[in-house]
């Protein structure tokens, strides 16, 4: 069984490690020369792709894939695989068995705090939320087409080794933003790949959010940080007033709770279903530098 993810960075990887467990081969694809070298560290084969054009080798590898996770963002050109031009994804890949295609949560648009769950309207607020509407409709309609499960993914806030508030209040970088009831869902990175098996593994096709159990205000998580690690806790700073690139600005205009129901429903078990339970762990075994 051969898996191909097409982007392999933070959740890409994350995803490949847990099939390689699970006794898959896996090609991961970068943009960057010099993240090649991490790839197959990690006993990922790597390979060069720009997002655009697909080269001989990269068909290739199409070729012989069982599986593909698509976690490419589409951007203002569309997935790549769905191009005018490109070949049909059944032709590409004749092989193929599952398709997992990694959303976000941002699709749901603003709830003002209220539960969603998979069958809740989606009102996409930002133009790479709409992006990934498009993106989620096409593969879910070439699952319809061709009778192939494809599973679409949709990731709440992702986090783990490497990637945290330990790190961020190590670094000095940590800050408890107020923003009255915002609440938002987390997801640690080892979580989606062990969803993404889960899925396979079961054939299962449809629309799944991949998320913690527990959303909860963004300052909490900073807090809990700085306790564990006896930290003096980071300042509060008013969103107001907060200094914010648009993209981070714009998180902070959507607010709901996101229900992971649907997937526990099949049987499948978050190891890290809440943040202060995650966060002990990285501390407690010291892989929270990644």
């Amino acid at each position: 069984m051969r898996l191909l993810v097409l982007g392999a960075g933070f959740s890409g990887r994350a995803i490949a490690q847990a099939f390689m467990l699970a006794g898959f081969s896996a090609v991961g694809t970068t943009r960057s020369p010099d993240k090649q070298v991490a790839l197959a560290v990690l006993g990922i084969e790597p390979l060069l792709f720009d997002g655009e054009a697909i080269s001989a080798e990269l068909a290739s590898v199409m070729e012989g894939a069982t599986h593909l996770v698509q976690s490419i963002a589409p951007g203002k050109n569309g997935d790549p695989l769905f191009r005018p031009g490109t070949k049909p994804v059944g032709d590409l890949m004749p092989n193929l068995q599952w398709v997992g295609y990694l959303s976000t949560v941002g699709v749901y648009g603003d709830h003002k705090g209220a539960w969603v769950d998979e069958d809740t309207p989606i009102h996409p607020a930002s133009t790479r939320s709409v992006e990934r509407v498009e993106a989620e409709e096409r593969w879910l309609a070439f699952s319809e087409q061709c009778g192939l499960p494809v599973a679409v993914l949709r990731l709440a806030g992702i986090y783990g080794p490497g990637r945290n508030a330990l790190r961020n209040v190590e670094e000095g970088t940590a800050r408890r933003l107020i923003k009255k009831d915002q609440v938002f869902n987390r997801i640690r990175v080892e979580d989606i790949g062990g969803s993404a098996l889960f899925l396979a593994r079961g054939g299962h096709s449809g629309v799944f959010n991949i998320t913690d159990d527990e959303p909860g205000p963004p300052q909490d998580v900073v807090a809990e940080a700085a306790r564990l690690m006896g930290a003096e806790m980071p300042p509060e700073v008013p969103f107001e007033t907060a200094e914010l690139s648009p993209m981070a600005r714009s998180f902070y205009g959507e607010n709901k709770r996101v229900s992971n129901a649907r997937i526990r429903s099949l049987g499948f078990f978050f190891r890290y279903p809440n943040y202060r339970m995650s966060l002990a762990q990285m501390w407690s075994d010291n892989d929270w530098r990644g």
